[in-house]
């Protein structure tokens, strides 16, 4: 078995910052792509930032200059760094992984997801 679990969200006025991470457990070989996705209330869930196991990365538009994500390939940690933070970045943001089990099998696993709220 596999779990993500997410942490670090908070309340937060606009213009401050906050590091979410996820941490990776369970039968892992290895990590692919690590990715950040979010959704606010009322709209479909979209991808924040993705990082692969070189460290090659994206960004939403929305995002770029603001967040930076990176991760710890030995200890299956990812994070997100957000500064700058806007009242429409409020949202549950949820880690993903594609994770290639001992199996040798590759599996897409989600986190329980964590609140960030942004106050003008």
């Amino acid at each position: 078995q596999v779990r993500l679990v997410e942490s670090g969200g908070g309340l937060v006025q606009a213009g401050e910052s906050l590091k979410l991470s996820c941490a990776a457990s369970g039968d892992i070989l290895r990590i692919n792509a690590m990715d950040w996705y979010r959704q606010a209330p009322g709209k479909q869930r979209e991808l924040v930032a993705d990082i692969s196991s070189g460290g090659s990365t994206n960004y939403a538009d929305s995002v770029k200059g603001r967040f930076t994500i990176s991760r710890d390939n030995a200890k299956n940690w990812v994070y997100l760094q957000m500064n700058s933070l806007k009242p429409e970045d409020t949202a549950v943001y949820y880690c993903h992984a594609e994770v290639v089990r001992l199996s040798r099998r590759t599996y897409s696993y989600w986190g329980q997801g964590t609140q960030v709220t942004v106050s003008s």
